[in-house]
């Protein structure tokens, strides 16, 4: 059996050919390569191999970088430290991973995995870029605000809710200073934790953190207690209830 690995860290790599070797001394590691660069190279001049080991998070890059611009057709065992999103991303397309710190256990199963994959299964890279990407998306922690001739940093969890008023937005802490940023709303609901803030009308994002209290209000719509909003501000709108129920409940998969 004829093995790659793309690993940028050495040692890692090294301790992972010493545990092919045990497993079975016939195996042979072609190549190990440490980038998305030399990865690529490799594969566009014709290098081979039966079985690929692959760290996500390469030194240039991530290595879905490689399989978007060479044609791999190898089964592909993919390495990773604890990353729920990665685990989803393969979960949802039949691809085998193993969570660092290896263990000879685990490689060696997903070498017996191999052993009775089927040849004809097509590997959908692009399907796996795109789920792992979009659910792995850095949210913003913390936001720059202007202190009279300086700038500060005010961290998420200090913030109690943003709101657009006269055609700005204005972050909201829970000491109730309140600070212009240069964002408006639509922006802020991509770049937030979607599972700390929620949009609940058409001017107000207010974090789970800051809620006291929620009451009925008519017409089908909520009523949130947060401090130092106003009620005007704090209506959740009734095409918002049904979602702001489900986010509250923590019954959304985002």
């Amino acid at each position: 059996m004829r093995i790659i690995i793309i690993e940028d860290e050495k040692l890692s790599a090294d301790y992972l050919v010493n545990l092919l070797l045990k497993i079975d001394h016939r195996i042979e590691v072609v190549k190990v390569f440490e980038s998305v660069k030399d990865s690529i190279m490799a594969f566009n001049n014709g290098i081979e191999a039966d079985l690929l080991f692959v760290d996500i998070h390469l030194s240039d890059g991530i290595s879905f970088d490689i399989f978007s611009k060479v044609t791999v057709n190898f089964p592909i065992i993919f390495t990773t430290a604890y990353d729920e999103y990665a685990l989803k991303a393969f979960k949802l397309n039949s691809i085998d991973y193993l969570l660092k710190p290896l263990g000879i256990d685990e490689v060696r199963q997903a070498i017996l995995k191999y052993e009775r994959w089927n040849k004809q299964s097509e590997i959908n890279f692009n399907e796996i870029s795109n789920t792992y990407l979009s659910e792995s998306k850095q949210f913003k922690n913390r936001f720059m605000v202007k202190l009279g001739d300086s700038i500060s940093s005010i961290h998420i969890d200090e913030i109690q809710y943003f709101i657009s008023e006269d055609g700005v937005v204005l972050l909201v802490t829970k000491s109730n200073k309140r600070f212009i940023i240069d964002y408006n709303l639509d922006e802020l609901e991509s770049c937030l934790n979607f599972e700390l803030f929620f949009r609940i009308n058409r001017k107000t994002i207010i974090s789970l953190s800051s809620i006291e209290k929620v009451n009925s209000f008519f017409n089908s719509r909520l009523k949130v207690k947060v401090l130092n909003l106003e009620e005007e501000s704090s209506i959740v709108s009734r095409e918002r209830v049904p979602m702001f129920k489900k986010w509250l409940d923590g019954s959304i998969n985002t």
